[in-house]
């Protein structure tokens, strides 16, 4: 189960749950991947709905490896992601936002 406190969203692929977050090194990787000048410029394109499906994509993998997973890209070629796109774009949404605020304790 993942840990909001930790920056942690579960992502499964092809059914298998996997926790992903968005590390200072995945963090660092997916900067120089969208070719971004500062993840601010991501969040804010994430906000606005302008982002693309290699955004998701790379954000996905991104905090997959930042959450031990050793794959590539490429990998995820034939992988179903649990919830299909639109469920990659929440959890790319969620791995931002967990990244950058502390969740509300309730």
């Amino acid at each position: 189960m993942a840990n909001p406190w930790a920056g942690e969203v579960e992502i499964a692929l092809n059914g298998v749950p996997h926790l992903a977050r968005l590390t200072l090194g995945a963090l660092a990787e997916l900067e120089a991947a969208l070719g971004v000048g500062t993840l601010v410029e991501l969040v804010e394109r994430f906000e606005a709905g302008r982002f693309s499906t290699r955004d998701v994509l790379l954000l996905v993998v991104a905090g997959l490896r930042g959450g031990g997973w050793k794959g590539q890209v490429a990998d995820l070629v034939a992988v179903e992601i649990g919830g299909g796109p639109v469920g990659a774009a929440q959890a790319a949404a969620q791995l931002l936002a967990c990244a950058f605020t502390v969740p509300e304790v309730r």
